[in-house]
């Protein structure tokens, strides 16, 4: 038997299946979608993040030119650049220095002198000096300018420092600038959410990231759109963007690295990956439970009714009716109209079959008349011999009496004849109401044993045996009969009868058994057989009377015999017998 071949596995099988498919895609699908949307959040945070820098260059950027235009308006930087006195002018520099807590203020002449210098080193002083930017002052532009410092990437603007307005004399020039290091990129860490790395000429000069990082972040400045870079157990989307501010392109190649960690934004999506498996295990448990349910709910109703038609098929018994319990939750209505059909079905069926049974009741008639006119003959005929020996002149007593006892008894034997001719060919009326059958099996035992020889009766009767509906009379002349003939069957075998009762799932039995000759394998298939009769002066029609009563009772009766072994009879009642 495979798993395949009941209609219950099939149906819980494909909606366990189709429930299983369906979560898997909706999970597979929300996943898909959480997973897209990460990404995007994750490019739309690195962008934003990038126009943040763009904006803190441009500001900054800015900041440092109106700080710069300031301090090169103010008259004694003026008077102290003009005299072109080197501590002169470094006295007013410091004084502006605290003031800016610059990362650099220089000072130089016309001739891009260095004149004064704070915040940076001699050799870092000289360098700026010798940038474009200030020679570009010295001829009355400002210019923006980066320079690379061991700890990070020096912004500074320079200006002009003149006198005049429509032919200004060019003094010297004026730069303030400030360094972007790791403080400034943890700043925009705190704000943005992101690692940043500053660089230029190709190095990584100052970084979030931890300085063994620095080689792979390097290859990363000359990207031109979003990459992904590994960095240990750290998985990063970088983005490269030119430190510049507006009117003020770069210069020197410094960059500004932008990082977003995929592995932290996507650490959430993993915890929603596992509530969602989570989910959907539970889903397909419950899926998989509910998915039995159905299918024991729709194969339950048709179990009832395939046993129903499987004991019926293998009784005969067309009695057995199919019940459906009613649940208001799952009531199938399919089920219960197959049900009601069924019974239908077999109710016509037991009515054909009664209505043939009588027919052929009527029928067998036309072949009970020879038997009747044997059987009918011989009483007559003794009955004939008796008045005659009556109208003699000369009768004694004695023979009056033998003459009385023939015709006694041979009118007793035609009226049993005529009796169990109309019982068999006329519709049983039954007079119902509870009945204890033990104590009719004791009544019918004891009739039984009354004015015939045979064999003793023993009683073997349940005391738990429930009140049976039924026509304990109509059930009396059948228990009798087949007690009489078991008692005959046992004569000189030295055995005994026995009549047991019992219940047997929710019906009562009753068995009467011999251990007689028993009944030969061919006579045994015509044992109820109208007029069939293996008894010399018998008409053949007690068993199937007994049986007519019985199957009209709602019951059944079944026979067994093994030859040496003796016979049983088997009558299955209901407790309460179906309409009649």
């Amino acid at each position: 038997m495979t798993i395949l071949s009941s209609l219950r596995s099939r149906i819980f099988l494909a909606s366990a299946l189709l429930t299983v498919l369906a979560i898997g895609a909706a999970v597979y699908l929300v996943n898909a979608r959480v997973s897209e949307e990460a990404e995007r959040t994750l490019q739309r945070e690195l962008v934003s993040t990038a126009a943040l820098v763009d904006q803190l260059g441009t500001t900054r950027t800015e900041t440092f030119a109106q700080m710069a235009r300031f301090i090169a308006d103010a008259p004694k930087v003026k008077a102290a650049v003009d005299t072109n006195d080197p501590p002169t002018v470094q006295d007013i520099a410091n004084g502006y220095q605290d003031q800016l807590k610059s990362n650099l203020l220089l000072v130089t002449n016309k001739n891009g002198e260095v004149l004064a210098m704070v915040g940076a080193t001699s050799r870092s002083a000289l360098v700026a000096a010798s940038q474009p930017a200030v020679r570009g002052a010295l001829t009355g532009h400002e210019s923006f300018s980066l320079l690379p410092q061991p700890d990070g990437v020096l912004q500074f603007m320079t200006v002009p420092i003149a006198i005049g307005l429509t032919q200004p004399d060019i003094l010297g020039t004026l730069s303030v600038g400030f360094l972007l290091d790791n403080a400034v990129a943890a700043q925009l860490k705190d704000v943005t959410g992101s690692d940043i790395a500053f660089g230029m000429n190709g190095q990584v000069l100052a970084a979030t990231l931890p300085p063994e990082d620095y080689p792979v972040l390097a290859g990363q400045f000359h990207a031109t759109s979003a990459s992904r870079i590994s960095l240990g157990s750290q998985d990063y989307v970088a983005l490269a963007r030119p430190l510049a501010a507006a009117g003020h392109p770069a210069d020197g190649g410094a960059v500004a690295l932008i990082l977003r960690s995929r592995t932290e934004q996507f650490r959430f999506l993993q915890a929603i990956r596992i509530g969602l498996g989570v989910t959907a295990a539970l889903a397909v448990v419950v899926a998989t439970l509910f998915s039995f349910v159905v299918a024991r709910t729709i194969t339950r109703p048709l179990a009832a009714i395939t046993d129903a038609m499987r004991e019926v098929a293998a009784t005969g018994d067309l009695t057995r009716k199919i019940v459906i319990r009613h649940d208001s939750r799952w009531d199938d209505e399919d089920a219960r109209l197959l049900a009601t059909t069924f019974n239908t079905l077999t109710d016509s069926v037991s009515r054909f079959q009664r209505e043939l049974s009588q027919k052929e009741r009527l029928t067998s008639l036309g072949r009970l008349s020879t038997v009747i006119a044997h059987e009918i003959r011989n009483p007559l005929m003794i009955i004939k011999t008796a008045l005659h020996q009556l109208r003699q002149p000369a009768v004694s007593a004695t023979e009056l009496r033998e003459a009385v006892a023939d015709i006694d008894e041979e009118v007793a034997r035609l009226n049993r004849i005529v009796n169990e001719v109309l019982d068999f060919g006329r519709p049983i009326r039954f007079e119902l109401a509870p009945t204890d059958l033990n104590a009719l099996c004791r009544d019918s035992a004891a009739a039984s044993e009354k004015g015939t020889p045979g064999a003793s009766v023993e009683l073997d009767l349940d005391p738990a045996l429930p009140a049976v509906t039924t026509d304990a009379e109509r059930l009396r002349i059948a228990l009798v009969n087949m007690l009489v003939n078991a008692r005959h069957a046992a004569i000189g075998d030295g055995g005994g009868v026995t009549i047991k009762t019992a219940v047997r799932d929710g019906r009562a039995t009753i068995t009467i058994g011999d251990r007689g000759a028993g009944i030969a394998p061919g006579d045994l298939p015509h044992i109820f057989d109208p007029y069939f009769t293996t008894k010399r002066g018998g008409t053949g029609l007690g068993l199937p009377i007994a049986k007519n009563i019985v199957e009209g009772l709602g019951g059944a009766v079944t026979i067994s015999s093994a030859v040496g072994r003796g016979t049983q009879i088997t009558i299955e009642l209901p407790v309460v017998p179906p309409p009649q």
